[in-house]
């Protein structure tokens, strides 16, 4: 290889380290690497920043304001609470909440589908005394698998449409993968619908599984130092019977006290932590002579009109690797945070010193606004009001489904390229007063638009430097001793692995250079290695934090790592072994 082939591999392993590792977040590695090729002369300046200006990521950016305008209208709310209805049967009920969604999936971006769609899921079976957690994680990976169906069901797509278009072989048509996601699709959510009753557990805390409602959080108050409750007892007190909450432990200075005797004495400036229902924790704020600990800025948020939120922090947070101190919470978002939720368990740390992560669910407690105010904002990957039912407009509702279904038939019947339908979308919704100009501007995910466009540059650096033709001549052997299937196994397998490790535009971002000069070594059509890897870029089902449906339903569904792999990994065989085998045969 030459000089600038093997400085183009250092960047990228530096690149994939960081990513893997989170050691800065997803848009500033990657646009850190190509700076580096930028300066170090692998990349001339139109070559680095041509993301910036390549139809795929403006199309991205526009079916963003989309995804947030149906979204708003309450109207798949609708259709969710229809296509749920109340039959038995587990199966049943995945058919009912996994093909819709996947279809949905298809014309809209996945995580605004997910995040719109995942607490409606939960409180749905909450209220009927079945785990979430059964349906939270197939609903994700329909939308995943949806959303293989169409050039605009996934940004990974639009960026292998934008990276052929660049090379001068013509972008994706609007239903030109069908052929191949169509299937993959079907014999997914078929695989899902059957193995999940027996390979997804139940993932549920003690409270949930008695009162089947709700989910438990550790929280604590402290004993106002000269309040009315000093020297009464926990019984005295009235923090014995709680409805719905329990005492778990006293900290008095260095000694704990669990389990807590009724007839236990209280101090001032005693730590009481409680375990309960999310409903009952106003009950006990209310309550005279305790007050937060978390901290005392708490207390400025008394008043009328409070609310309870949940909100999952990802990838993209600056929230994650910081603690609710460092981060200035109270001061930063006007709002505290009562407990922390992780991966199927509460946090019992204390919650200004608990470092924060992904997946992370934070019970806050904050005012009116605080939904509107971050719900597109990359701080959280959800925001959701607890015990609040989703609003409906009609007129809304009609607007934004027409308009998708407007640039569904434009670019279908190829009237229009998919990136004036799409502009053509939004600029009807903002008219149409479906959205302001603020709020349009708020639903594009700028770290995700980032990460597409940097990741153009990296992929024009393995074409520019010779690497892409290095791993085409190293896939060589393996075509002429195996085939071409052997060798586009090869391209999948790499795409497969490279998925899971960074995000899922970066991977294809990279894999179209080398996939394309793969195919010409190998005799074969080009568009089936792309197709391909398109298809392995967007099956990330393996873990939490691949992709954010994923990461999304995490800490909703109060799943562990290890359960990704229970049901993703037949997933991930079943879409590899159909793409293996459509590819070749269709192209």
């Amino acid at each position: 290889m030459g000089p600038e082939a093997w400085l183009t591999l250092a960047v990228l392993g530096a690149v994939v380290l960081s990513l893997a590792r989170e050691l800065a977040s997803p848009a500033a590695t990657i646009l850190g690497g190509v700076f580096a090729l930028l300066i170090l002369g692998v990349l001339e300046p139109e070559q680095a920043f041509q993301g910036f200006s390549n139809p795929a990521t403006i199309t991205i950016a526009a079916l963003y304001v989309v995804s947030r305008a149906v979204r708003a209208s309450g109207g798949l709310g609708q259709l969710l609470s229809r296509a749920l209805g109340d039959g038995p049967g587990t199966r049943r009920t995945l058919a009912r909440l996994m093909i819709p969604s996947a279809a949905f999936s298809g014309f809209l971006n996945n995580t605004p589908l997910v995040a719109t769609l995942a607490p409606m899921v939960r409180e749905w079976a909450t209220a009927r005394g079945r785990s979430p957690s059964r349906f939270l994680m197939p609903l994700s990976f329909a939308a995943i698998l949806g959303g293989l169906t169409t050039t605009i069901g996934t940004s990974t797509t639009l960026v292998v449409s934008g990276v052929l278009a660049q090379e001068g072989l013509g972008a994706f048509s609007l239903f030109e993968v069908t052929r191949v996601g169509l299937p993959l699709a079907v014999a997914g959510l078929a695989t899902a619908i059957l193995t999940t009753p027996k390979l997804l557990p139940e993932r549920a805390s003690s409270t949930t599984e008695i009162r089947a409602k709700g989910r438990d959080y550790t929280f604590r108050m402290r004993v106002e130092p000269d309040g009315p409750l000093v020297g009464h007892t926990i019984a005295g007190a009235g923090l014995r019977n709680l409805a719905g909450v329990y005492l778990a432990r006293v900290d008095r200075g260095d000694r704990q006290i669990a389990p807590v005797s009724p007839d236990e004495e209280l101090y001032g400036g005693d730590l009481l932590t409680f375990v309960g229902e999310v409903d009952h924790v106003a009950d006990l704020r209310t309550m005279t002579g305790l007050e937060s600990t978390e901290d005392v800025h708490v207390d400025l948020l008394e008043g009328r009109g409070h609310r309870f939120y949940e909100v999952v922090l990802g990838a993209n947070s600056p929230l994650v690797g910081e603690t609710l101190k460092s981060i200035g919470f109270r001061e930063r978002y006007d709002a505290a945070v009562m407990a922390i939720h992780r991966a199927g368990a509460r946090v019992h740390e204390k919650l200004g010193e608990a470092t924060l992560h992904v997946g992370d669910v934070l019970l806050v407690l904050g005012d009116p606004g605080f939904e509107q105010r971050w719900v597109d904002q990359r701080d959280f990957l959800l925001v959701t009001t607890l015990g609040e039912a989703p609003h409906d407009d009609p007129r809304l509702t009609r607007l934004s489904i027409g308009t998708l279904l407007g640039i569904i038939v434009l670019a279908g019947l190829g009237v229009l390229p998919i990136l004036h339908a799409s502009l053509l979308g939004v600029l009807v919704l903002v008219v149409g007063r479906v959205l302001t100009v603020s709020q349009a501007r708020d639903a594009v995910d700028l770290d995700v638009i980032l990460i597409v466009a940097g990741s153009f540059g990296l992929g024009a650096a393995v074409e520019a430097s010779g690497l892409a033709m290095q791993a085409a001549n190293l896939a060589e052997g393996i075509a002429s001793s195996g085939g071409v299937v052997a060798a586009l196994a090869v391209v999948m397998l790499a795409t497969l692995v490279l998925t899971e490790l960074i995000s899922n535009t970066a991977a294809a971002a990279l894999m179209v250079p080398i996939a394309l000069d793969v195919a010409e070594v190998a005799g074969a059509e080009p568009r089936g290695f792309a197709v391909a890897v398109a298809m392995m870029a967007s099956a990330s089902f393996l873990t939490p934090i691949g992709y954010q449906t994923n990461t999304i339903v995490y800490g909703l569904g109060g799943y562990r790592y290890s359960d990704y792999w229970r049901l993703g990994l037949p997933l991930t065989i079943v879409v590899f072994a159909i793409t293996l085998t459509l590819a070749p045969v269709l192209y």
